[in-house]
């Protein structure tokens, strides 16, 4: 007669194989979606920095054309503060208008 059980033990320790397999197989999968997702978000991190990059050349550009108008401006008030309000040492002011006058004629 036949000894059946280092067959059995053999039929089990290949069951345990075989579950051993799938789960590395499992394991494998779940791995490479994983990298997968990390080379997707690397992209995505890569496209969002250009796009930050190139926002911020545009900030820069808005911010040049903002102080070059800003000192225009400033440069205007002054004038107007020199001509609206002379210094207290001026003997002579522009003469008041009224306000119901029309275009003076030369």
């Amino acid at each position: 007669m036949l000894n059946w059980r280092p067959v059995r033990e053999i039929e089990a320790r290949t069951r345990e194989t075989e579950i051993e397999i799938l789960r590395v197989r499992k394991d494998s999968e779940r791995i490479e979606r994983g990298i997968q997702q990390i080379k997707n978000d690397a992209e995505q991190i890569k496209n969002d920095a250009e796009r930050i990059r190139k926002e911020t050349e545009q900030l820069r550009l808005e911010n040049a054309r903002l102080r070059t108008i800003n000192a225009k401006a400033q440069s205007l008030l002054f004038c107007v503060d020199q001509l609206c309000f002379p210094p207290e040492s001026s003997s002579t002011h522009p003469p008041a208008t009224e306000a119901d006058c029309g275009p003076s004629s030369p």
